[in-house]
């Protein structure tokens, strides 16, 4: 069972600069961080730094960090993010300075948060096609068997002019003894230029560097596709300031409270609260639904919706950096730090492989020629295609980027998904619980059914009711008075109004007591029937709550209120079924109103009467995989206890996003079979990643040993698996 994150879970945004000012660390959230890498709990740390470390692609580079950190003074915990090349480390204060000094001198280019340049290094791409020109010219050199003194200045200049930061990064692993990617292309191209391969030692680096810089380059856009998303708040607004007057200011420095305006086709800056004007608002970037929501005076707005017609003013309820987007934003960031099930297995993996590799290449090398009378140089040569093999960065940075890629596609759509792990898991759920009272209900009871009795008609009725219903808080009440509103009906004046416990309510209208109450008020007045009874009791079956209006002349109206179906339901339940999924609805209520919601949903399976603890026995009984969809609050047990817990997130609730493993943003059900679909999509790309990685380094193997590879062949195929397991993996997000 998962562990009860509910109550815990604190977002990034809730940090606070820790006792050491001035170092750019934080104190540890109150909540669980992202999964550490070594057993100390990230939580338990006096202050945190995140450093970027551009240098840092593949765990052979992560390995050279934690050697270098591990069992330092002050260090506590480290924690790598490969997809972000970031690592947050756990430490004391007076430590930062020895910690920075130590990232530094491996020269992998880490820098502080704070330190971080805002935009991505432009790409020297001059530089890499002058190193690709005398590659050129030295293989050309070669081939018109023109001086070795030229074929081998022109491949030394190419490695100078592309390849010096390979080496000098390459010795500083070496020093530390770590085989990454920069130690094995320093070696393979060393060894080449040593045996007298000059052009291709030369090719083996230019290759690696334009590589290098498409990976990055492809990285940076899957890094950015979440960033996107809080660029949708426009960084000015239209506030109200001091003096009365509208200035245009920063929406960073806006106040809580400050009044805002919003004119047609303006997107929303902050948070907030309609006081004046009424609009219709295009909430995409926070439910993932298109189609506009009108809004009037006392509605919520969020920033980042587009205010699609109509002038509007509102209070400003949320900060910039606490808006219900910032959250989305940094709950979805926070959320690429705990790794997969199949990212762990790829990660420990890669830490094997490598040194496997590395040391079967030096088995190549010398074996063959020492016991079975091969070529030396033939041999080496060999050895040194296997060491460009050797990389498992193709295999690494698959996984995270198409699961990023995954967490960013459904954040677009309004599904929030606190980890890769629970995407991971979303495709082998078998059974799914539900709660009925909004989630597949609209969570409001509604009077769906007016009868008029003794020479009442139905409107008059009505009004009669709504009248005394408008003075109580009851559900049942507001439903009746809600339903003559909608008819525009006007209410009676009521003096003497008073609640009769258990039983309803009543007041003098026109002289005459007039009750409004449920059968058991009608029975207590001597006022049922066998005929009223034959009207009762087919409504209660149906799960219908049934008021009576009455006075001391008898029943003069039946009223049936009952909680509606969600438009989406009976769909969404269709969808989830056929993609291999059996709902059980799980509900508080009786079983007559249980009974008739899920055969209005399609629902066959159901339990009612149920309390919190008994809901989460309930889902601790489904067999195989579990999800269950509620509310975040009530249902907060069995939500913990199933494998994965969806909350109806009610377009920003601050709870639902906190709480949830996946958060439907606009509380429509048909989400769910979204996020069921792009889990089966998102496995389905790790497994093409994972396969090619493998299947391609695996066939060099062989085609090595044979004799039918060449160095900057080997570097071709296996920079060009990891380009295309990352475009693979981006696919997610058009998906």
């Amino acid at each position: 069972m998962k562990k009860l994150e509910l109550e815990n879970f604190t977002l990034p945004t809730m940090e606070k600069a820790c006792s050491c000012s001035g170092c750019g660390c934080h104190e540890a959230p109150a909540g669980p961080a992202a999964e550490p890498e070594n057993p100390a709990s990230l939580e338990d740390f006096a202050c945190q730094t995140l450093f970027h470390v551009p240098g840092m692609c593949c765990p052979t580079e992560a390995a050279l960090i934690r050697k270098k950190l591990d069992g330092m003074d002050g260090v506590h915990g480290l924690h790598f993010d490969h997809m972000r090349r970031t690592v947050r480390i756990g430490h004391a204060p007076e430590a930062l300075e020895a910690i920075t000094r130590v990232l530094e001198s491996l020269n992998m280019g880490a820098r502080t948060e704070r330190e971080q340049p805002a935009e991505a290094p432009a790409l020297p791409w001059k530089r890499v096609l002058a190193a690709g020109l005398l590659a050129l010219g030295s293989e050309a050199a070669e081939f018109a068997s023109g001086p070795d003194w030229l074929v081998l200045g022109l491949a030394l200049a190419a490695i100078l002019l592309g390849g010096l930061g390979t080496y000098k990064n390459g010795w500083i692993a070496l020093k530390n003894r770590n085989l990454n990617m920069n130690a094995l292309m320093s070696c393979a191209a060393t060894g080449a230029l040593l045996i007298g391969h000059w052009p291709e030692a030369a090719t083996v680096m230019v290759l690696f560097s334009l590589a290098e810089m498409l990976e990055e380059r492809a990285l940076h856009r899957a890094r950015g596709a979440i960033r996107e998303l809080l660029s949708l708040a426009p960084e000015q607004a239209t506030v109200l300031d001091e003096k009365g007057e509208w200035a245009q200011r920063d929406a960073k420095t806006i106040a809580v409270g400050s009044r805002v305006r919003v004119r047609p086709g303006e997107r929303v800056a902050l948070d907030g609260r309609i006081l004046e004007g009424a609009s219709s608002i295009n909430q995409a970037p926070i439910t993932g639904e298109s189609l506009p929501v009108d809004k009037g005076p006392g509605d919520a707005v969020f920033a980042g919706t587009i205010n699609e017609a109509g002038s509007f003013e509102y209070e400003v309820t949320a900060l910039a950096a606490d808006s219900t987007l910032s959250r989305i934003l940094h709950a979805v960031e926070s959320a690429q730090g705990g790794r997969a099930p199949i990212q762990r297995f790829v990660d420990r993996f890669a830490e094997v492989y490598t040194p496997l590799v590395f040391g079967l290449a030096v088995l190549a090398g010398t074996l063959p020629p020492l016991l079975l009378g091969g070529g030396w140089l033939d041999w080496i040569y060999r050895a040194l295609v296997l060491l460009v093999i050797a990389c498992p960065c193709a295999l690494v940075i698959s996984t995270p980027v198409t699961l990023v890629s995954g967490l960013a596609a459904a954040a677009r759509r309004g599904i929030l998904i606190k980890g890769g792990a629970f995407l991971e898991l979303g495709r082998k759920i078998s059974t799914l619980a539900l709660d009925k009272t909004g989630t597949l209900t609209m969570g409001q009871p509604r009077c769906i059914d007016v009868q008029g009795i003794n020479g009442v008609d139905g409107e008059e009725g009505l009004r009669l009711a709504a009248s005394l219903a408008a003075r109580s808080d009851h559900p049942v009440s507001a439903a009746v008075a809600l339903a003559a509103r909608e008819k525009g009906l006007s209410l009676r004046e009521i003096s003497e109004f008073a609640a009769v416990p258990g039983q309803g309510i009543q007041g003098v209208m026109d002289g005459m007591v007039w009750s409004l109450g449920n059968h058991r008020m009608v029975e207590e007045c001597g006022l049922c029937s066998p005929q009223l009874e034959s009207r009762i009791f087919p409504l209660e079956e149906a799960g219908k709550s049934v008021v009576l209006l009455m006075n001391e002349k008898g029943v003069h109206a039946l009223f049936a209120v009952a909680d509606t179906l969600k438009p989406s339901a009976r769909e969404a339940v269709a969808e989830i079924r056929a993609l291999g999924v059996t709902p059980v609805m799980l509900t508080g209520d009786n079983a007559h109103t249980a009974r008739s919601i899920a055969a209005q949903a399609g629902i066959e399976r159901f339990r009612a009467e149920l309390l919190p603890d008994d809901k989460l026995a309930a889902v601790a009984e489904l067999p195989g995989r579990t999800g269950m969809v509620g509310d975040g609050i009530n249902d907060a047990p069995a939500l913990a206890r199933a494998d994965i817990g969806f909350a109806m997130a009610a377009a920003g609730s601050d709870t639902a996003i906190e709480t949830a493993d996946v958060a439907l943003m606009d509380d429509d059900l048909r989400k769910i079979p979204v996020f069921l679909r792009l889990s089966a999509k998102t496995h389905a790309i790790l497994t093409q990643n994972i396969a090619l990685a493998l299947g391609i380094k695996t066939v060099f193997f062989g085609l090595t040993f044979l004799g039918q590879t060449t160095m900057w062949m080997a570097v071709f195929a296996d920079m060009g698996v990891s380009l295309l397991v990352l475009v693979n993996g981006l696919r997610l997000l058009r998906a």
